[in-house]
């Protein structure tokens, strides 16, 4: 392994850190002491800015760091995987769909003058699969590059450490805000693969 992969590796996990506590409940109830019951309108819009703005310059590491091939998916099966990546993409759009694009990008909770509508618990389409059907297209679509260097392996695995530990956090948010219905949800549902059996749900 190169220096330069541990170099991503490291900025991606600390990025994951970063971006879980600006995520957390804790945070945000604390942002809400500080400015008042207002700032909730705004906190999702900031919080993907931040994202987005701290997410950049890791982006910019494969790049400019050594790299080295490790392989490369030859025709047609390179064809094959470009088309799920595509799949992927169309799925993560009709994911954010189903939740609201406006209130996933923070957008919806700025421009209603009216005070935030509760959260619904979407189990339908595809949430009836998996519980997390944004992650499972994500991690398909990071793994399934044709080409893989040391630099992008390092991303990858840095992404999939991130989402598995990210979802910990976040079902635990989902159960301490729709409880009974979110943990029966748990027994019924897998968490990324479809048709598998899980354990039993979080507390």
């Amino acid at each position: 392994m190169t220096a330069s992969f541990w170099i991503i590796l490291i900025a991606v996990l600390a990025y994951g850190l970063l971006h879980s506590f600006l995520a957390s409940l804790h945070l945000k109830a604390r942002v809400r002491r500080w400015f008042g019951p207002g700032s909730d309108r705004w906190f999702r819009l900031l919080y993907n800015f931040l994202a987005v703005f701290t997410l950049l310059p890791i982006l910019f590491l494969p790049v400019l760091l050594v790299d080295k091939e490790l392989y490369r998916i030859s025709f047609p099966w390179f064809i094959l995987t470009c088309i799920l990546q595509i799949l992927c993409l169309f799925t993560l759009l009709y994911g954010l769909q189903q939740t609201g694009i406006r209130s996933f990008l923070g957008l919806r909770q700025v421009l209603e003058a009216r005070p935030e509508t509760p959260a619904t618990l979407v189990t339908g389409g595809l949430y009836r699969t998996v519980r997390h059907p944004l992650y499972t297209a994500g991690l398909v679509f990071i793994w399934l590059f044709p080409v893989m260097t040391w630099n992008l392996l390092a991303i990858n695995l840095g992404l999939t450490l991130y989402i598995l530990l990210g979802i910990y956090w976040e079902e635990r948010k989902l159960l301490h805000e729709f409880g009974a219905a979110y943990a029966e949800y748990q027994k019924k549902t897998p968490m990324l693969i479809p048709g598998l059996r899980r354990g039993k749900p979080r507390k």
